[in-house]
């Protein structure tokens, strides 16, 4: 018997791998993050977190990977009490976690960056060896990142694929996932299962945290619910329905066919192809035409991209994070100047004018990162409720003085008109859950009553009642008129939002068509670069 085989009985022999008991977490603030928490995690099994934003999904297990420590209650193993003053010391025990929040050093490679996740200070990198190991293990997985390049230039997708390939790097017993199936396609998505099931063979303890309640029922084995910083479920997934889960997360009944964007083959909308045709026949709110850009890295980026978004219409591109989606993101929204091509809006070319001019010809922009380009986390509700307008005449007074009582004001109908859970305009942005930062977002760009609505990653990591309040205003502003450019990794929400989708392949669109003339597997091939399928629309 191999040492690795015996570990591996040795685990399942145990009655339990970790245990939190009791968990409370109140911040400095007097936040109560999580009260009484209880949950024991047991060797070959993969745990489903859910939880709305704001439940204490986070905080639990940041407290069990050593990033926090609890306020009250206590973490056990079958040796007795542990409590880790580090993530460091999580992962010397076995625990490794793949944050929300990357923890990257931008200036190093993927490759120096899971190096020295390994090294402990004054110890000599082992670079060559690193990258050898994770050659192979990007191979068994199906995650693959440039080894060489800065992450900092790195697409979001691809520096949380450098996070998760960090910690399985590390052959932890129990490996925490927030949200990892983001920035996959399905191919991959169903590589990082069999991977995760393998995992589990040999005897690892997963903890799986999703808002997607069909990987719950495909990947885990045991469901927890958190709200409100309580546990209010622990079921086993086989008899456990959507409907259950999801009202066990928001404490009421959600027609989660209805509501939520995870919807079968025979469930996706069929538009109706009169109806595209007719749009068509009209001029397109904005037009592109062979547009190029370069990436942070000065290879191709977007390659020869034609395409319109005409008003009424969801224009969908979907595809695996970093194929080029951030760079057509930001030529079109003043942030990266492209090489060349011909991009307008209602006729007035765009190319080369900064965000402040493009926005004033009509354009707003929910941008994929929101905490590094939606917000400015330290400044307040009204401060962040303005950025971008504040030069309106309704918010400057004399000598360019703002109207204090005008912008608390229009902070107060955002906070209205879009649900926007806060204690005040003077509230600190980062005080908000995400899912409320996100509304604060989106409320101020759909305030400017654009033209067009660039929408980049609009839900991502929001919980099923947030990002469904987020879909559902792309649909309302889309039936009033509006034109919409949706950029989503997530191909459910892609699929079911869209009225046209095309999928982006190294810089390129595979094709443009309808929903309903593309079926999964298709998809997936394209996203993957693998076969082309004649455009239809």
């Amino acid at each position: 018997m191999t040492e690795s085989t015996a570990r591996a009985k040795e685990k399942e022999e145990q009655e339990f791998f970790l245990r939190a008991e009791k968990i409370t977490k109140v911040y400095s603030d007097g936040t109560v993050a999580l009260k009484e928490a209880t949950l024991e995690i047991h060797p070959s099994e993969i745990i489903g977190l859910l939880g709305e934003n704001g439940a204490g999904k986070t905080t639990l297990t940041k407290i069990l990977s050593g990033l926090l420590p609890p306020t009250k209650g206590r973490v056990i193993s079958p040796r007795g009490p542990v409590r880790f003053g580090s993530p460091r010391e999580a992962l010397d025990f076995g625990i490794g976690m793949v944050y929300q929040h990357f923890a990257l050093v931008g200036t190093f490679t993927a490759a120096e960056n899971v190096a020295l996740s390994h090294e402990h200070p004054f110890s000599t990198i082992q670079l060559a060896d690193t990258k050898k190991g994770l050659e192979q293990l990007m191979e068994e997985s199906g995650l693959h990142v440039p080894l060489d390049v800065p992450v900092e230039k790195l697409a979001v997708g691809e520096q949380q694929r450098v996070e998760v390939l960090k910690v399985l790097s590390r052959d932890v017993d129990l490996l925490i996932l927030d949200e990892p199936t983001s920035v996959l396609t399905p191919l991959e998505v169903n590589e990082l299962f069999a991977l995760l099931r393998r995992l589990r063979k040999d005897g690892k303890s997963i903890i799986f945290i999703t808002h997607k309640l069909k990987e719950v029922g495909s990947i885990t084995d045991r469901v927890v619910v958190l709200r409100h910083g309580e546990m209010v479920g622990d079921l086993k997934t086989a008899g456990a329905t959507t409907e259950q889960l999801a009202r066990l997360m928001v404490g009421k009944a959600i027609d989660v066919e209805a509501r939520a964007v995870e919807l079968t083959e025979e469930e996706l909308p069929h538009r109706e192809s009169a109806r595209v045709e007719e749009m068509k026949s009209g001029p397109g709110i904005l037009h592109v035409e062979n547009l190029n850009a370069r990436g942070d890295t000065g290879k191709i980026a977007v390659e020869d991209l034609s395409f319109d978004v005409h008003a009424g219409e969801i224009f969908g591109v979907a595809g695996v994070e970093g194929n080029g989606q951030t760079e057509l993101v930001e030529s079109l929204t003043g942030l990266r100047v492209p090489t060349s091509g011909v991009a307008t809006i209602n006729g007035t070319n765009i190319l080369g004018k900064d965000p402040r001019e493009i926005y004033r010809l009509g354009v707003a922009h929910i941008p994929e990162n929101r905490w590094e380009l939606g917000l400015i986390l330290p400044f307040t509700l009204a401060e962040n409720a303005i950025l971008g307008v504040h030069q309106w005449d309704e918010f400057k007074g004399p000598l360019s003085f703002l109207r204090r009582r005008k912008i608390n004001q229009h902070v107060q109908e955002l906070m209205e008109r879009f649900e926007i859970r806060a204690t005040g305009p003077s509230a600190p942005a980062k005080s908000l859950s995400g899912g409320n930062q996100q509304k604060l977002i989106v409320g101020r760009e759909l305030a400017k009553n654009p033209d067009i609505i660039v929408a980049a990653q609009p839900t991502r990591g929001l919980d099923i009642g947030s990002a469904q309040y987020i879909r559902d205003l792309l649909v309302e502003m889309r039936n009033n008129g509006r034109a919409i450019l949706l950029v989503s990794a997530d191909l459910d929400e892609v699929l079911a939002l869209s009225d046209r989708i095309a999928i982006m392949y190294e810089g390129r669109f595979m094709t443009i068509a309808l929903p309903a003339d593309l079926d999964r597997e298709t998809i997936g091939l394209l996203m993957g670069g693998v076969t082309a399928v004649k455009e239809g629309v």
